[in-house]
């Protein structure tokens, strides 16, 4: 289907049943539960889950494929939620002509930046790219105010010169749609004591989403992924035969500079703010996190790591001594306390701890990440039931003898 191998397929309907059905995947716990906290089937928390995996699938094209490791990824990502704001500035507040802005503008940066960093490799182009995310992150907090509004970020207001549609609406600011459909519209089903919440705004980038994640089968699959795999496994060797690795390369960077693009562009048709924090470091780091904790060079990875840090980031980060307490309420006093003073350390302020130990534990005793994890798993599964049907099978034959 689609051009798709069997397996590929499998798993690309996998991923759409995953992102079509997540408002009930997401909501595994009633609203009066205790465990209601751990719910994460809301309409902001499922649009990062959808917009990181995209830019962390754009991430893994070129770390996963070809081995260069960006320290500067968020660079991109900023450009492109700029480029969108602008866009709704300037044109409409209809999402999609701002959404291809930022994926092209994003696209035009990358193949400047990595057209310069690719001349080196390994750490040296790592700190390259790091240098040029943290330039971009000075000029648009400090030097580039007028056009990034600074420490406040770069928003829509009432003064806006829109080309097509008003700048107001019954004085505020239009909402940002899809053709007339706003993105915060949706509605809620009460079910019992469960209640799911449907946001168009959410399936709009889940639709993205399934479509970046096509694309990056494709790439995978094709002759053009397979010479980027050559890249990683040995580029001296390619250098020996003839082939000019260079332009491979730069084409990946340039195709996952317009994924985080496209991401970045997401993030403001949701929310129209771009800030400059976006393009910070630790932004950089934490789509690093994502490919390794998900399973770089896998498919299916990165959006698995994006969803664990993002979930981990606002449900873990949330949690407190009180509701510490309502959890461990049925322990004797001196073990709940116990075990609260031990929980504090790795929830609220401290989910980051909680995180570290986490890729600590993955890099050790997973290197391919969750998706190994789970292959093992499986692996198991399989040859347990193998040894099963062995077992069962010979008395049979014994009794044939």
């Amino acid at each position: 289907m689609l051009g798709l191998s069997r397996k590929d397929t499998t798993l690309l309907l996998i991923v759409l049943a995953l992102v079509v059905l997540a408002p009930f995947l997401l909501n595994p716990f009633p609203e009066d539960s205790e465990l209601a906290r751990f719910n994460a089937g809301y309409p902001d928390l499922m649009q990062r889950f959808v917009i990181f995996g995209i830019f962390a699938m754009g991430f893994n094209i070129l770390f996963g494929l070809t081995g260069y490791l960006s320290f500067g990824h968020a660079a991109f990502l900023g450009v492109g939620s700029y480029a969108g704001v602008w866009m709704m500035k300037l044109l409409t507040v209809n999402v999609v002509p701002a959404i291809i802005a930022s994926v092209a503008v994003a696209g035009v940066f990358s193949l400047l930046i990595g057209y310069i960093c690719l001349r080196r490799s390994g750490i040296y182009f790592s700190i390259l790219t790091l240098a040029f995310a943290q330039m971009s992150f000075a000029l648009a907090y400090s030097v580039l105010t007028p056009i990034t509004a600074g420490e406040t970020g770069l928003q829509l207001s009432l003064n806006d010169p829109r080309i097509l549609g008003s700048s107001a609406v019954d004085g505020t600011i239009p909402a940002t749609n899809f053709f007339g459909i706003a993105m915060r519209d949706g509605f809620e089903w009460a079910v019992g004591g469960w209640k799911f919440t449907f946001n168009f705004g959410y399936y709009l980038c889940a639709v993205i989403m399934l479509i970046a994640f096509y694309i990056s089968i494709r790439i995978f699959r094709s002759p053009f992924g397979a010479m980027l795999r050559a890249v990683k496994s040995n580029q001296q060797r390619m250098n020996y035969t003839g082939i000019n690795p260079k332009p491979y390369t730069l084409a990946a960077f340039v195709i996952s500079g317009m994924y985080a693009g496209l991401a970045g562009g997401l993030m403001v048709a949701v929310d129209p703010l771009a800030g400059a924090d976006r393009m910070f470091w630790t932004a950089s780091g934490e789509v690093v996190l994502m490919t390794i904790l998900g399973g770089a060079g896998t498919l299916v990875g990165p959006l698995l790591g994006a969803g664990v840090i993002k979930y981990f980031e606002n449900i873990f980060s949330r949690l407190n001594e009180a509701d510490l307490n309502q959890m461990f309420s049925g322990l004797p006093d001196g073990l709940q306390s116990a075990m609260v003073t031990v929980a504090q350390m790795f929830v609220g302020d401290g989910w980051l701890l909680t995180l570290g130990v986490m890729f600590m534990a993955v890099v050790i005793f997973l290197p391919g990440g969750i998706v190994e994890g789970g292959q093992r798993v499986a692996g198991w599964f399989r040859r347990k039931s193998g040894t099963e049907k062995s077992g069962k099978a010979a008395p049979a034959a014994s009794a044939a003898e």
